[in-house]
């Protein structure tokens, strides 16, 4: 009996188990069923306001400048070659790279025997040259002296036959005498034709002995310019450079000892690009000597020179772009080939506004401020890039203000708050729109677009918050996927804002600010 009794008990206590499991089944049920079909909690939202600095845009005549790198050359570089070879016998202190010297000083002296030598035979010629021309001329003095008594005998044995034919016509002297007296006269004209033959032959020698002389007083002169040569002098003062040889070398003809350079007749070459070539011709198409200034930056110490463009190279070179020279003048401390930067002065422009370079995008638009404080996508035209700023031309944006640094995070028809430089809040005197109905509330670590103060929101869509440049954090895949998975899960943010943070986040790094308000809204 008491087997039985113990049965019925354990099938009792199994059927009011089974009845309390049924039970509490129904009532999960219940609760679960009424869970899915309830209404979804809404929370106060209060669209978010990212703070941003701003720049004016005004136009402005403003010379552009170009800034290129280019290399200090001499204008005046001469090679030293001494003309005649031999063996060097004395040099200069000063004839050494680097050597300060000055206009018309001696810098070296060769071997000049064999130069003084040739001198010496050269000399000796021209003496002999005018001694024969001396004796030249004496012959032809006495040549001439032998023409006129030539002359007068011939004059003399003209009377005589006259004077015969005479005396034959009256028959004092007989036919032979009158003959002997032809033959007489026609041998005195004989022997002038002679004396005439022999003066011109004088008049010749004397002709041959002046152009001896000639000839010999060129190798004079060439024999004391071969020996004055022998002394290697500086034509101009400068400095040395590339010294080869001292005292006691051997060189031969013509060859370099050295580089002369004068360090104050410095210009600078530069070559540019064919647009930036295009910025520097006048109207008539002509390279205008636009105002230069070269800088050299020497362990922190800048040395600066200005200067001018004076020409361009004549060919390309084989190179793209133009060669242009500028001249320098005082240029102290700098050296020909100092590799420099040349800051270049364009022509004037007119209506161009200097911006940020952080302003303007890889598509040539600026966010300007619009109505209501939202941003407008606004395109403008690119005149230079100058270091970090950027000269824009833009007539429609005069006196407006655009942001002065584009992120990921700020993009059109986001409302911003405008900040000057100075970090006070810009005043525009429009009404900023109140929020609509449903939006607002105080609390503080809820998701994104739903906190009052912005706190539990990502950077750019908080009340307050702003973009934040500081520190940059790493994020591993499981944190990267958790918070892009809580940012779709948002539903207060506008699409636009969603994809520029989900861009954000896909990064190798990114903002710790971001990641930390991310984080608040999830409750960690």
């Amino acid at each position: 009996m008491r087997f039985v009794g113990r049965a019925f008990l354990g099938i009792f206590l199994m059927a009011l188990t089974v009845v309390l499991l049924v039970q509490a089944g129904l009532v999960l049920w219940g609760a679960v069923s009424e869970r899915m079909n309830a209404e979804p909690r809404s929370f106060p939202q209060q669209e978010r306001v990212v703070a941003a600095n701003v720049v004016q845009v005004r136009g402005e005549t403003i010379r552009p400048i170009l800034d290129v790198y280019g290399e200090l050359r001499s204008r005046r570089t001469l090679a030293l070659r001494p003309n005649p070879g031999g063996t060097v016998t004395w040099v200069s202190e000063d004839f050494a790279d680097g050597g300060q010297v000055e206009a018309g000083e001696l810098l070296l002296r060769l071997d000049p025997v064999e130069a003084e030598a040739a001198l010496a035979r050269a000399r000796a010629d021209l003496a002999d040259a005018e001694a024969e021309a001396r004796d030249a001329e004496r012959a032809l003095t006495l040549a001439r002296d032998e023409l006129a008594s030539a002359e007068e005998q011939a004059e003399l044995r003209t009377a005589a036959l006259e004077r015969q034919q005479g005396l034959v016509d009256r028959g004092i002297v007989t036919q032979t005498e009158l003959e002997t007296a032809e033959l007489a006269a026609s041998n005195a004209q004989a022997t002038v034709l002679s004396r005439r033959q022999a003066l011109a032959q004088a008049e010749a020698a004397v002709d041959t002995g002046q152009n001896t002389i000639a000839r010999t007083r060129l190798s004079v002169d060439e024999a004391e310019r071969a020996l004055a040569e022998t002394e290697v002098t500086a034509p101009f003062t400068g400095v040395l450079a590339s010294v080869t040889i001292g005292e006691g070398a051997r060189i031969s003809a013509s060859e370099q000892v050295a580089e002369l350079i004068d360090p104050d007749a410095l210009e600078a070459a530069f070559r540019v690009s064919a647009a930036q070539y295009a910025n520097l011709l006048d109207e008539d198409g002509e390279l205008i000597a636009a105002p230069v200034t070269v800088a050299l930056d020497v362990s922190g110490l800048t040395l600066e020179a200005e200067g001018r463009i004076t020409r361009e190279s004549a060919g390309g070179e084989s190179q793209s772009g133009r060669l242009i020279y500028a001249e320098i003048g005082g240029a102290h401390g700098l050296r020909p080939g100092d590799f420099v930067t040349v800051s270049i002065a364009e022509p004037e422009q007119t209506q161009i506004a200097r911006l940020p370079a952080a302003a303007l995008a890889a598509d040539g638009t600026v966010l300007a401020l619009g109505e209501g404080n939202r941003l407008d996508e606004v395109s403008v035209a690119l005149i230079r890039r100058q270091g970090d700023e950027v000269l824009i031309r833009a007539p429609d944006l005069e006196g407006e203000w655009v942001v002065r640094e584009r992120s990921p995070l700020i993009g059109e028809g986001l409302r911003i708050s405008p900040l000057l430089d100075s970090g006070e809040e810009l005043v525009t005197g429009e009404e900023v729109a109140a929020a609509p109905e449903g939006f607002g509330g105080g609390g503080a670590g809820g998701p994104p677009g739903e906190g009052g103060d912005g706190a539990g929101g990502p950077p750019g869509e908080g009340g307050a918050g702003a973009a934040s440049t500081g520190e940059m954090i790493a994020l591993d895949e499981e944190r990267r996927a958790r918070l892009i998975a809580y940012l779709d899960e948002s539903d207060g943010m506008p699409d636009a804002a969603k994809a520029r943070i989900r861009e954000t986040l896909a990064q190798p790094e990114v903002p710790a600010e971001m990641v930390a308000r991310l984080e608040s809204g999830m409750g960690i």
